[in-house]
């Protein structure tokens, strides 16, 4: 059960991405909201809580290199978010695509368990 709703939050998560970056693109006002800004950061929160606590359940905790491997391309993912969100031309268009590899690439490691799934 702690798996899906983990599943869950991380698709509820980059759903959310989407939209702000949607939303940044166009430069909407409701980037300026403030459950626009508090929303995803507890989602984010609860979905980081959920993966340690996950993580911690399997044998070995962080020790398995594709739990690493995840937890490097989630700092990259937020970086890459950072710079969709506060970026501006080529600069978003990069964070933007590179939040997305990074999402593909936790999601391939997640399911296979594999350092590199490709």
């Amino acid at each position: 059960m702690l798996k899906s709703f983990h599943m869950a939050l991380a698709l509820l998560s980059f759903t959310g991405f989407l939209v702000r970056a949607g939303w940044a693109y166009k430069a909407s006002d409701l980037l300026k909201e403030t459950w626009v800004r508090v929303v995803p950061h507890v989602v984010d929160t609860l979905l980081l809580v959920l993966g340690v606590v996950l993580a911690f359940s399997l044998a070995g905790g962080f020790v398995q290199g594709w739990l690493f491997a995840k937890l490097i391309a989630l700092v990259a993912y937020i970086g890459f978010g950072v710079m969709t969100l506060r970026g501006e031309g080529h600069i978003r268009d990069i964070g933007f695509v590179g939040a997305i590899l990074a999402f593909v690439y936790m999601l391939t490691v997640a399911f296979s368990r594999e350092v590199w799934p490709f």
